[in-house]
């Protein structure tokens, strides 16, 4: 027993003293889906603040691939020293509910951080696609069953799993088109090959302000500011639809208390920043904090949520 007991205390004082003298070396940020998405933006502003503040090169490390879950492992399986560090969106939590094998427990095997921001989603068409409302692109759908696809980036995403809830929600037929990443989907959709798709407001507002894409309606509770004109999914009549995308912070398991204290206290100033703050407002998100229990409570609930709705819709089979 005295024995166990001077292991925990040596353990401790080594955690203490990992946190006194880090960072040492480079952090790598993982984010696991492709460059120019909320992910990849929301690691980049966290990357490059933090390079400032510590002196150590923080670099964002994009793994996409599988839902995640590519960048999601290597992060899992990381040492948790602290610089290995995962960033990615709810679909963390929420993609072991549709893939068959997911090579880690999204709860178990990390030590949550903070969220960093939320975001609603919105419903995007290609301009050629003959609908001026929602009501309207419902009214197509429920005409031509089976007949509009949706893309997404990738199986178990936001992306793919709001459509669901809105086909759910309104009784339609409309197939899943999943991609390896945003990238690919938007630059499909703008060229018609699929006719809509949800995606979150960072990473297509320069396509809607082009009018190379039209926007129906947001996920949001009021409308968001960059986009005035476009109305809530509430406002169109479909209040069950208002949700949205969220995106955190996550260390290895079992990485020392006082480094991961750290993190949160960074990640809340960053996020808190006034430029940052704007910078996040204006691309139509919402800057959030908070502490890694507030983030524990959180991830456990949205993973129970949206197992529902996988389950109700079927998506695991699409």
């Amino acid at each position: 027993m005295k024995f166990r007991f001077a292991l925990a205390i040596a353990a401790t004082s080594l955690g203490t003293a990992q946190a006194q003298q880090y960072p040492v070396k480079p952090i790598r940020i993982i984010a696991p889906f492709t460059a120019g998405g909320p992910v990849d933006i929301s690691a980049r502003i966290l990357a490059q603040r933090l390079t400032e503040t510590w002196g150590q090169q923080v670099v964002v490390d994009n793994r996409a691939g599988a839902s995640g879950t590519i960048g999601g492992d290597l992060v899992a399986k990381a040492l948790p020293d602290g610089y290995t560090v995962l960033l990615t969106s709810s679909a963390h939590v929420i993609t072991p509910s549709i893939l068959p094998k997911v090579p880690y427990d999204p709860i178990r095997d990390f030590a949550p951080v903070s969220l960093v921001m939320s975001s609603p989603l919105l419903l995007m068409i290609t301009p050629t696609l003959p609908v001026n409302t929602v009501k309207e692109f419902i009214a197509l759908a429920k005409a031509r069953p089976g007949d509009l696809s949706f893309a997404s980036g990738g199986v178990g995403s936001s992306t793919h799993l709001t459509p669901e809830l809105l086909k759910s929600v309104t009784g339609t037929k409309m197939v899943h088109v999943p991609y390896k990443g945003q990238s690919q989907a938007i630059t499909d959709l703008i060229a018609g090959q699929v006719p809509f798709m949800f995606n979150a407001v960072p990473t297509v507002i320069e396509f809607l302000h082009a009018k190379r894409l039209r926007a129906l309606a947001v996920t949001a509770e009021k409308r968001v500011a960059p986009l005035p004109q476009v109305p809530t999914f509430a406002e169109s009549g479909y209040k069950e639809m208002t949700t949205g995308s969220w995106y955190a912070v996550w260390l290895p398991a079992k990485t020392p208390e006082a480094i991961v204290s750290r993190w949160v206290s960074e990640v809340n100033r960053i996020v808190k920043l006034p430029d940052v703050n704007k910078r996040i407002i204006d691309m139509g998100a919402e800057p959030v904090s908070g502490t890694p229990a507030q983030l524990d409570a959180y991830q456990k609930s949205e993973a129970v949520r949206w197992a529902k709705v996988i389950r109700d819709s079927g998506a695991a089979n699409n």
